[in-house]
């Protein structure tokens, strides 16, 4: 498409990976892109901009639908790589990256983890570009951490990722000077989740007066969605005579059925009716596939409005599904199954946030009070009868 009136470029920018939205000046489509969150102008690039994530990608394609966009440097997965400038990877990395790249893929690795683990090795090798693949160390991965993660204060968890990306590269490629076996994952941060009470739910609902968006967050709520999940739902999935769904292929690639909460049948049906959704349950524009990004955006407008000072994102409304479910007395295994956790352990993280048994807890300064109240009460009686 070389006279494409559009074309889209990888950059990496200000330490990060940006798709560059390239074209001569036009009214409309600025003001289309000021619609994309996260999109931004830049004097310095003298282009529009926006974060490399598939959900970008998605979030322009739908946007700019019927103007003629090249896209073809960042359409496929394998354009993690290419997001770097030349000057980042050699050729013989890039080609190194696409065959791990491939070997993953065979090894059937979701879509995400293909796309993060790739992209994890590709910010080492590019790190070390002027260094030859096969003689990177564990102390060059130990000065690289050093170096990157803990100056810029990556998470735990992302460098746990990067570990884990690290480990499955050797078995890919085992001429690699590293010994996988000495690389150390960090251990897991302990934090509990953020959870909104049962009125704060209703109240965030309520105030959503966008039927799509509150349709959204209900089903999320009420079923205990990830946001994949619900991105992924398609209305072939639904039973609304059985009040199930099922969930296709989710997480550890798993199937499972959760039910439709009957107070959410009215909503349901006036969200079908309304929108005449085709395939997906929610749909962007053209039946493509509704961004995650959008879904992030719009509830926390409605936090706002419901005046919810907490951090929430959709997975809090998931948490939140949980909680509730355990503080109604559901047994631990029921909601193992409802949330699909591959083990226990995941899903007892709930029991330390659930108020039920907490509140069935008597605080030593209560008890205190109480015996110190009941001792005073006792001498007054005592007073009295001495009369």
């Amino acid at each position: 498409m070389e006279n494409a009136a559009i074309v889209l470029k990888p950059k990496y920018y200000k330490n990060s990976e940006q798709i560059l939205i390239c074209f001569k000046y036009n009214w409309n489509i600025n003001k289309l892109l000021r619609t994309i969150p996260g999109c931004a102008w830049s004097k310095t690039l003298r282009s529009w901009h926006i974060k490399r994530s598939l959900e970008s990608f998605k979030l322009i394609s739908n946007i700019l639908d019927g103007y003629d966009v090249d896209d073809s440097e960042v359409r496929d997965l394998p354009y993690i790589v290419k997001m770097y400038d030349k000057s980042f990877l050699t050729a013989e990395q890039r080609e190194i990256l696409n065959n791990y790249f491939k070997y993953l893929r065979g090894k059937r690795y979701s879509k995400s983890t293909i796309s993060t683990y790739t992209l994890l090795t590709a910010d080492l090798l590019a790190y070390y570009h002027k260094t030859q693949t096969v003689e990177l160390t564990n102390r060059h991965i130990e000065l690289y951490l050093e170096d990157i993660y803990i100056r810029r204060k990556y998470s735990i968890s992302k460098q746990r990722q990067f570990i884990s990306a690290l480990k499955i590269f050797k078995a890919f490629y085992p001429e690699l000077a590293y010994d996988a076996l000495e690389l150390i994952r960090p251990k897991r941060d302990r934090l509990l989740p953020t959870v909104l009470s049962k009125e704060e739910v209703i109240h965030l609902i309520q105030v959503t007066k966008n039927l799509k968006h509150r349709a959204i967050i209900a089903i999320i709520y009420s079923c205990g969605f990830r946001i994949s999940e619900l991105l992924h739902l398609q209305l072939s999935h639904i039973d609304i005579s059985r009040r199930q769904i099922i969930i296709k292929n989710a997480k550890g690639r798993k199937d499972r059925y959760v039910i439709i909460a009957e107070s959410f049948l009215p909503l349901l049906q006036n969200y079908l009716s309304t929108y005449v959704p085709n395939r997906y349950f929610v749909e962007g524009r053209d039946g493509n596939a509704y961004s995650a990004e959008s879904v992030r955006h719009f509830l926390r407008q409605s936090c706002k409005l419901a005046k919810i000072h907490k951090r929430v994102t959709p997975h809090t409304l998931r948490h939140s599904y949980a909680t509730h479910l355990l503080e109604n007395g559901i047994d631990l295994r029921y909601i193992q199954e409802l949330l699909g956790h591959a083990k226990p352990e995941t899903t007892m993280i709930y029991t330390h946030v659930a108020k039920k048994d907490l509140l069935l807890i008597k605080s030593p300064l209560d008890i205190a009070v109480k015996h110190y109240v009941s001792s005073q009460e006792e001498k007054q009686k005592l007073g009295i009868s001495g009369i």
